[in-house]
Formats: C-alpha cells, sequence, structure tokens
C-alpha cells in the first residue's frame, strides 16, 4: 500500500479533486497542467490514500478563516466515498470447465453431422435449376 506525505485539493476544469503527493514539488507539476486554487499541506505522518482523506475531514480542511467551502468538502466527502470498504456480496465460484475427452470430441462431431442437411447430388441441383424461373432483366 502506498504512503503519501501530502494531501489536498486542486480544481482542473472547475470541478476540486483530492490530491496526494509525497513532496512538495508536486503542486509545480499540477500548476504546469493548469489546476487551480491548489492546497496540499504535509500530513503528520505518512499515511494511505484512506487514511489521509480521513485526516483531511478530521482536521476540517474545507473551512477555512471559519467559511467552509462547499466544493472542497463535496470533493473530500467523493473521495472518502469511494475510497471507504464497501461491503460487497461474495462472487460465487466459477464452475470448472471439463477437459474435453476425444470420445466427447468424436460424439460432439456426429451430433453436428447429424444436424447439417445432406449436400443435393448433381442431378437434384440440376432439378431445382430447371424449375426455377428466368429472371424478367
Amino acid at each position: 500500500m502506498s504512503q503519501f506525505s501530502h494531501a489536498g485539493v486542486s480544481k482542473l476544469n472547475g470541478e476540486f479533486k483530492v490530491r496526494f503527493a509525497n513532496d512538495a514539488t508536486r503542486v509545480k507539476v499540477l500548476i504546469k497542467n493548469g489546476h487551480t486554487d491548489i492546497d496540499i499541506i504535509e500530513l503528520k505522518q505518512p499515511m494511505s490514500k484512506e487514511d489521509a482523506v480521513a485526516y483531511l475531514m478530521e482536521i476540517d480542511f474545507a473551512t477555512r478563516d471559519g467559511k467552509t467551502n462547499a466544493d472542497v468538502q463535496a470533493a473530500l466527502a467523493a473521495e472518502l466515498d469511494k475510497r471507504s470498504p464497501t461491503t460487497k456480496a461474495p462472487k460465487a465460484p466459477k464452475a470448472k470447465a471439463e477437459k474435453p475427452t476425444m470420445d466427447k470430441i468424436k460424439a460432439k462431431v456426429a451430433a453436428k453431422k447429424a444436424e447439417a442437411k445432406p449436400t443435393p447430388s448433381k442431378a437434384e441441383v440440376i432439378a431445382q435449376l430447371a424449375t426455377m424461373e428466368d429472371a424478367p432483366f
């Protein structure tokens, strides 16, 4: 599991997202890529993404000078929902495919041959062509 020493938010295309980094130079990369409203802090210790988001929520990261930024709060909540463990129903085990045997292969080929229409003989084809009408061109 990756550990990050910095976490925060940035805005790209009008939408805030939570960002994670291992050093403060990540800010330069975000600026270069067109991010605005960048607010990344150094965490008290290296943390996983889940722990970092929980820490940001705990310290009320979205509130500055007594005002809560609803967009930042929503981004943190969305990231928390994304990262929180969900209780998924366990998947049913898949049935193992049987290994084909030569007898099964021969039986399958015989069944296909029984289904197939027999190829008409040359005489049958000539008789069918004789009964056909010429197309009016």
